[in-house]
């Protein structure tokens, strides 16, 4: 008699879904995050602007000035900013596109490529201001800042640039990994020190246990090492998680399924553009962004 009240227990738990931990994958696409904008009434000194480097026609919209742009990266992917057309297609300046848009600025960083069409803008006589490349949640100002004195409203980068120092979070004794994969290229790789990920991790107030182990931004990802690290939760991106076939693809990857995260499916994504842009998005994403760890940790 026992035994069938033992068996009708459990099945009545398989049935509810509470004998063992619910496959949870939590996903932030870019639209969930809104982008914050200030307004400092200045008048910009530039009208038309392409803004090519990685990020840059978000943060220009951010400081209040979307009217102004004419040309935008690949990166900035707000809806707000759809009706601007791409001139970066593939990370590919497309010089023909940008000088028939007739800019009076044009925005690039280390990333902006070709070299070659770079050099076509630069003989063409428009302004050209490269921006600081950015990997690091505390160096997301001096960008901010370095585009609104490109366009003339240093004010408004100031107004921008003092929402970073609103981020203050308790520390949680919950030990995260970033994992980079793109399954259908054969890439697997561990999230260490540099990562960009590890400052994000940090300011939630969780430990990037792939980061206080890993000297390099990226580590070959091995079953060996997943298991000496043996993370609460996994933070991957959005496309990554599809390329190695979802849960159930990442959980049969070596190693993954003898982690406390694998073996609790605690797995949290976000959009590929929005996770590592650090632009005016970063912030309010990780509000968002702790929560939906810090639920995941608890399962």
């Amino acid at each position: 008699m026992k035994k069938l009240s033992a068996l009708l227990v459990c099945s009545a738990l398989l049935l509810t879904g509470c004998a063992t931990p619910a496959p949870v994958v939590s996903d932030i696409s870019a639209a969930d995050i809104t982008l914050p904008i200030v307004h400092s009434g200045e008048i910009s000194s530039v009208k038309r602007v392409v803004a090519l480097a990685n990020g840059s026609a978000e943060i220009v919209a951010s400081l209040g000035y979307t009217s102004i742009l004419v040309g935008r990266d690949v990166a900035s992917t707000m809806p707000a900013l759809a009706s601007i057309p791409i001139d970066n297609p593939g990370h590919n300046v497309s010089t023909e596109t940008v000088l028939a848009q007739k800019p009076d600025l044009i925005l690039i960083d280390a990333n902006t490529s070709p070299t070659s069409s770079l050099d076509l803008l630069k003989r063409s006589g428009i302004k050209i201001v490269t921006i600081p490349s950015t990997f690091s949640l505390k160096t997301i100002g001096q960008k901010e800042l370095a585009i609104a004195n490109a366009i003339g409203a240093p004010h408004a980068g100031g107004l921008l640039v003092q929402q970073i120092a609103s981020i203050n979070n308790p520390v949680k004794p919950i030990k995260v990994i970033f994992l980079y994969l793109r399954g259908t290229s054969s890439i697997y790789l561990i999230g260490g020190k540099g990562s960009g990920a590890d400052s994000l991790i940090q300011a939630m107030g969780f430990t990037d246990v792939g980061a206080a182990n890993l000297a390099q931004p990226f580590s070959s990802m091995s079953a060996e090492e997943l298991i000496k690290l043996n993370p609460d939760v996994l933070l991957l991106m959005t496309k990554g998680l599809t390329s190695v076939g979802g849960l159930s693809g990442l959980t049969q990857l070596p190693g993954i399924g003898q982690t406390t995260a694998g073996m609790r499916k605690r797995v949290v994504t976000v959009d590929d553009s929005l996770l590592l842009s650090f632009g005016p998005r970063t912030i309010p994403l990780i509000p968002k962004l702790r929560a939906d760890i810090l639920r995941a940790s608890t399962l």
